[in-house]
């Protein structure tokens, strides 16, 4: 039998996991997301991808900027819903509304608990250098990320894969995930089983400042970071060329052969020096400009072996 639901998310990884109960049939009562923001050039007010697939299925959209009133609290209630479903909301939930839906709320977490609890659980783990992450389902509780979990599913993290690439497959697992967890629940046969204290990491939110590449450091941390953070919000250098400054993402990278001073280009491949070995930038992207190969980079900046990127 179908389960009377509460979908709230927000981001492009929550929208596979909607489309999932949808499909499966469940009784979605309210789809609850965060409110449009500014976006674009020309910063028009865009509803969030959840948002956007909810109007798509016909779905009851409710955009609070907070859920500690009373009166929200109370709207939220009086759905009567078996089970609240969330991923990536982005709001507290207060206890108040944990405590609402008969079933209680799970949420689908991008990582394998209790590792990476927090904001930026994916990029994290490609930026700590991770062979493997997953996705957790989880039952919510007050703390951040502590709740028991009743089902993981684990996923190889490629020696070159990025954030992006990592982001859609987990969006993709998880979905699936959820759907077999909620099947689960319908039985009375989701057993959670409390976190262990050790492993505990917290994935913090990404900070603009943390982005700048340092080339002295060692290759496999540069890459790392390259791919923990592409393709947003881009690892970046400087570089001079034409007498101007110009700002630089990379957006695929990979290691190679080399040794030199730091930062510095060895070859007409766009190899460049790092503390420790070296690293091929593959897909690059300028400032105002859109992904481009290394090869396209060079003819338009011209000869750049022994140049030294800042």
């Amino acid at each position: 039998m179908p389960l009377r639901l509460i979908f709230m998310g927000t981001p492009d990884f929550a929208v596979p996991t909607l489309t999932e109960l949808v499909g499966a049939g469940h009784d979605i009562a309210a789809v609850y997301t965060q409110p449009p923001r500014p976006a674009g050039r020309g910063m028009a007010e865009t509803p969030t991808p959840v948002a956007t697939a909810a109007a798509r299925f016909g779905l009851p959209v409710r955009t609070p900027t907070s859920l500690k009133s009373v009166a929200g609290q109370e709207a939220f209630a009086d759905l009567r819903a078996d089970a609240a479903v969330v991923v990536a909301y982005g709001l507290l939930l207060p206890q108040a509304i944990l405590d609402a839906p008969a079933m209680g709320c799970v949420n689908l977490h991008a990582s394998l608990l209790p590792r990476w609890r927090g904001a930026a659980p994916i990029q994290r783990a490609i930026m700590a250098g991770d062979a493997e992450t997953g996705v957790s389902v989880m039952r919510m509780e007050a703390g951040l990320d502590t709740g028991p979990v009743a089902m993981t599913e684990r996923v190889a993290i490629g020696p070159d894969m990025t954030a992006g690439e990592l982001h859609d497959a987990l969006a993709r697992i998880g979905a699936d995930l959820m759907h077999r967890a909620l099947g689960a629940l319908e039985r009375g046969a989701l057993d959670f089983i409390p976190q262990p204290e050790d492993g505990v990491t917290y994935a913090k939110k990404i900070d603009k400042a943390e982005a700048r590449i340092d080339w002295s450091k060692p290759a496999t941390d540069v890459h790392n970071l390259i791919r923990g953070l592409s393709p947003f919000p881009g690892a970046w250098f400087e570089i001079e060329a034409g007498g101007k400054t110009h700002r630089v993402k990379v957006l695929k990278s990979s290691l190679a052969e080399g040794d030199g001073t730091a930062g510095t280009v060895l070859d007409g491949s766009l190899i460049v020096a790092c503390g420790n070995g070296a690293l091929t930038l593959a897909t690059v992207q300028r400032a105002g400009k859109g992904p481009m190969s290394a090869e396209e980079f060079m003819r338009g900046a011209g000869p750049l072996a022994g140049t030294i990127l800042q």
